[in-house]
């Protein structure tokens, strides 16, 4: 029986998808590789994983940036929305309010400190989270982004399907 996967999605794969000015590109990734990669998914059955930090990070640089704001803003809302619905293929968001209790609050405000020196920022910490979260619930995990420091976290038995270096 295959596993279903999951794919959590990084701030800096959210700015291409949406075309966040001076975001368009990161490392290997452009709009239309980012649209395959979403797309294949969807095709797959995988599940979608939009964290927190990825919307309130990519809010960020939609607030700050040049151009149609608006635009960008009602983009970003849309898959809010959806992710909050639990539109297929995108995961509830209740499966991550773990991450915000006090008990889980207390864990990354422990945790913090060592991975501030290995410059892992508390979004990206999260994100470790999250995808350590669906590896013990079995799903395959990907983390969608162009932050090699987040790679690890992934599930290991994983195909590669582009190169990423």
């Amino acid at each position: 029986m295959k596993k279903r996967k999951v794919l959590i999605i990084d701030t800096s794969i959210l700015c291409v998808w949406l075309e966040v000015p001076t975001k368009k590109e990161c490392k290997d990734w452009d709009k239309e590789l980012v649209d395959e990669l979403i797309k294949e998914e969807i095709k797959q059955n995988s599940i979608l994983v939009l964290p927190l930090a990825t919307i309130i990070e990519t809010g960020n640089h939609i607030a700050h940036s040049k151009g149609n704001i608006f635009e960008l803003a009602e983009k970003l809302s849309k898959l809010m929305i959806e992710a909050a619905d639990e539109t297929s293929p995108w995961a509830a968001f209740t499966e991550q309010s773990h991450l915000w209790s006090a008990e889980g609050l207390k864990k990354l405000a422990e945790e913090f400190p060592n991975f501030a020196v290995q410059q892992l920022a508390i979004g990206d910490i999260t994100i470790k989270i999250i995808a350590e979260f669906y590896n013990e619930m079995g799903y395959m995990v990907e983390i969608a982004t162009g932050d090699e420091q987040l790679k690890p976290y992934e599930q290991k038995s994983l195909p590669r399907r582009r190169n990423q270096s």
